[in-house]
């Protein structure tokens, strides 16, 4: 007679069986992989790229000596302030030869062609004083139309760049017109010393624009040719930027763009804007040896004279151009990203799992992405995904950001 099996074995069996499935379950079952996530947010976004830059002083003006002879020891030294029309130099002239008539010819034809720039320049300098008026008084009204809120304040930074630009260009003519000026009374010199002796007397040079000593060649009392170099001078408050960009980038550069001078070795962040954009370009070899296409952009400063006072002539700085900004985007980092064949894909986090979502991108920056369509706020997707992430892997969330 055979006999059934007693409840506690039954139990064991069951039990033991149980096990075995489980264990096969998990052995079969896809390991979980740990990764960064972010979730997906609103929230404001720019387009940029940063190069290095240097500045440079918009106006400089190399004083050259008039004639032949003997500079005496200059005092002045590399900063020093100094006005227009203030000696700077002082010459013991050499015997002035007589000229002959080819010389005499070119001696007056210098003096002709700077009498007619001064007479140029001054014409300018009276156009830009009337434009400084106009835009002084367009700035004045815009100002007052703000504080009635009939204005934007675009319109308004709009008249206020119009007005600086319309101050800075009557500065610049006026500096053009001292140089004009000095040119002027270095041809006439030729003329008038003519034929005279260089004994007993002495020749003054002078500045022809107001500034500091940037340079100075010769310290020193030593002879000294016609038209050879004595000193740099300069404006430090009229100081501009230079940056060296890609041509692929200066494209999609425009005059009046926004900038920031970043790590310029002070504190804070300067704001710049874009005055000009050279039409050519050259090459240039990279750090890594690699040929580039470049040309050369100009920015003005923005910011106070005050903030940015302590930079000088061919100091380095960096430079961020902003292309675009938008406040409210939704966006997702940029590192989330990956390429699905022609678009873009992301990993998004659903109960534990990576799916695999193609998503639509706008604008970029360097860290984010605007996202135009596959996404929603507060989805979680992960960054950086690597080659074990795919379609349905289990996930084990960490906070990237």
């Amino acid at each position: 007679m055979k006999m059934n099996a007693s409840p506690r074995k039954i139990v064991f069996w069951s039990a033991g069986l149980l096990a075995l499935v489980v264990l096969a379950w998990l052995a079969m079952r896809e390991p979980v992989q740990m990764a960064s996530v972010a979730q997906v947010r609103r929230g404001p976004l720019e387009q940029a790229f940063t190069e290095e830059g240097k500045t440079r002083i918009q106006q400089r003006y190399v004083i050259t000596a008039p004639l032949a002879g003997v500079v005496r020891r200059i005092s002045l030294q590399p900063g020093d302030p100094v006005q227009a029309q203030q000696v700077v130099a002082e010459i013991d002239p050499a015997g002035a030869a007589l000229l002959d008539p080819r010389a005499r010819s070119q001696a007056l034809a210098e003096v002709a062609t700077g009498e007619s720039a001064l007479r140029a320049t001054r014409q300018r300098v009276a156009a830009a004083t009337t434009s400084e008026g106009v835009a002084q008084g367009e700035l004045s009204r815009m100002q007052q139309l703000r504080a009635q809120g009939m204005v934007t304040a675009s319109q308004l930074d709009q008249a206020r760049t119009q007005a600086d630009t319309a101050s800075a260009a009557l500065s610049t003519a006026r500096s053009d017109e001292q140089i004009a000026a000095h040119r002027l009374q270095v041809a006439r010199a030729t003329l008038t010393e003519e034929g005279q002796a260089g004994r007993g007397r002495v020749l003054a040079v002078r500045s022809p624009v107001a500034g500091r000593v940037l340079k100075r060649p010769v310290e020193s009392s030593t002879a000294v040719a016609m038209g050879q170099p004595l000193m740099e001078v300069g404006d430090p408050a009229q100081l501009e930027i230079e940056v060296e960009v890609l041509s692929t980038d200066a494209v999609r550069l425009a005059p009046r763009l926004k900038a920031r001078v970043l790590r310029w070795g002070g504190e804070g962040v300067l704001d710049a804007r874009v005055t000009r954009i050279e039409p050519g370009g050259f090459t240039k070899v990279s750090a890594l040896g690699v040929e580039e296409q470049r040309t050369r952009v100009i920015l003005g400063f923005t910011s106070p004279r005050e903030q940015w006072a302590a930079l000088g002539d061919a100091y380095r700085v960096e430079v961020e151009f902003i292309l675009k900004q938008d406040k409210d985007v939704l966006q997702v980092p940029a590192s989330a990203l990956f390429r699905a064949g022609e678009g873009w894909a992301v990993y998004v986090v659903d109960s534990g799992a990576a799916r695999r979502t193609l998503v639509k991108v706008g604008v970029r920056s360097a860290t984010a992405a605007q996202v135009l369509d596959g996404l929603q706020a507060d989805q979680t997707v992960i960054v950086q995904p690597d080659d074990r992430i795919k379609d349905g892997t289990r996930i084990e969330a960490v906070s990237g950001r």
